[in-house]
């Protein structure tokens, strides 16, 4: 999985495709806020930003 990474990296900067950082780290941020808030009282709330 670390090896996925490191090329993804790599690969962004040999196609100076800097662009597609930001959007990468945000799409990782609500794939990580949805599966903390299953099951939790916060649930309801998350679901209503979508």
């Amino acid at each position: 999985m670390i090896n996925f990474f490191k090329e993804f990296f790599e690969f962004l900067m040999e196609r100076k495709k800097y662009w597609l950082l930001p959007i990468i780290i945000v799409l990782a941020l609500f794939g990580v806020l949805i599966v903390l808030s299953q099951g939790s009282a916060v649930a309801p709330f998350i679901y209503t930003i979508f």
